[in-house]
C-alpha cells in the first residue's frame, strides 16, 4: 500500500492482492461465527427437549386390598433425533429411536388396609438414567394408546 500527497488530498493505492486477502479473511471470519451460532442454536434447541429422567406420578392399585393411590417416581420423557426419509424404499431399515430407560431400580411400597391373606407390598420400576434407542417390547410398552400413568381401573 503507497500514500502520497497530491493537490489538497491523500491519494492511496492499494494493490488488489491485499484487498482480496483481507476480503477473504472477512468472509472467513464471517463464515466461522455463522457456522457457530447454526451450531449453538441446533446444540440448545436439542438440550431442551432430550431425552432425560422426569419425575411422574403413577397408580398403584391391587384389588385384593381394594386400593388405588399414587406414588411419584422417575422416568424417562423427551425426544430422541430421528429422521424419517423422503423416498422410501423395501430393502433400508427405517426406525425411530425412542426415550427409554437405560437403568432401572425397583421400589417397593405397603399397602394400607391389606387383609391378612395378602401380600401387601407392591413393587415397581424407577428410572435411574435414560438413552435414545430402538423399543424393546419384551419389557415396554411401545403403543400409542397405552393406559394414563395415574388411570386405575378399580371403582370405588
Amino acid at each position: 500500500m503507497a500514500v502520497s500527497e497530491g493537490g489538497g488530498g491523500v491519494m492511496v493505492k492499494v494493490n488488489f492482492f491485499q484487498v482480496n486477502f483481507m476480503l477473504q479473511i472477512m468472509v472467513t471470519r464471517s463464515f466461522v461465527t455463522y457456522i457457530f451460532l447454526i451450531l449453538l442454536s441446533w446444540r440448545s434447541v436439542q438440550s431442551l427437549n432430550r431425552c432425560q429422567l422426569t419425575n411422574i406420578t403413577i397408580s398403584v392399585e391391587k384389588e385384593e386390598c381394594g386400593y388405588c393411590g399414587m406414588v411419584n417416581a422417575t422416568w424417562c420423557a423427551g425426544y430422541c433425533f430421528t429422521k424419517d426419509p423422503v423416498s422410501k424404499n423395501s430393502l433400508a431399515t427405517i426406525y425411530q429411536d425412542i426415550c427409554s430407560y437405560k437403568e432401572i431400580v425397583y421400589e417397593t411400597i405397603t399397602i394400607p388396609n391389606c387383609p391378612a391373606n395378602v401380600d401387601p407390598y407392591y413393587t415397581y420400576p424407577v428410572a435411574t438414567g435414560c438413552q435414545c434407542g430402538m423399543c424393546n417390547t419384551e419389557t415396554t410398552d411401545c403403543t400409542v394408546s397405552a393406559l394414563e400413568p395415574t388411570h386405575c381401573s378399580l371403582t370405588p
